[in-house]
């Protein structure tokens, strides 16, 4: 135990930008939470006719999937989370694009799993209409992804991958 601290302190200060943008994440995403909390769970509020801020309580996965899947959504983000910081060093190694969109993801799973294991659900809010209803950490999975795909789509074929 003692050298899993030593472990995590050590990566605390390697990746004192990392550390900061995780807590603005997270912040973030728990503001918005509890303002949601506070002000939406009575209703719902126009901000444009294609943005509607609305209360949801999501027990499932994107999309509505999986709904009452609380446990074993839990479970899977424990291990996403844990392979990433297992891995962070090799990961990161692939460049910044690799390494924020880390940051992202990891802040968003965060953020969820902070809900799940403390509400029992997630806390939507974002609703464009078209779509379904998703918050912050929603969101920064999303980017984060997205990032991820594009540094995977572009990166160059190095010596090492051709002969592999």
């Amino acid at each position: 135990m003692r050298k899993a601290w030593s472990r995590a302190r050590d990566w605390a200060r390697a990746n004192k930008a990392v550390w900061i943008c995780l807590l603005v994440l997270l912040a973030a995403d728990r503001v918005s939470k509890c303002l949601t909390l506070a002000y939406l769970a009575d209703g719902a509020v126009e901000l444009a006719p294609f943005l509607h801020l609305r209360y949801v309580q999501n027990t499932g996965a994107a999309f509505g999937m999986m709904q009452g899947g609380n446990l074993l959504l839990i479970a899977v983000s424990l291990l996403i989370i844990g392979y990433l910081l297992k891995n962070w060093k090799e990961l990161c190694a692939m460049g910044p694009l690799v390494k924020w969109g880390l940051v992202l993801i990891l802040g968003g799973a965060l953020g969820n799993l902070y809900d799940r294991i403390t509400l029992g659900f997630v806390v939507d809010f974002v609703d464009l209409r078209v779509w379904p209803v998703f918050n912050a950490a929603d969101s920064f999975i999303t980017v984060g992804g997205c990032m991820l795909a594009l540094a995977f789509l572009f990166h160059a074929k190095t010596p090492e991958r051709e002969e592999k």
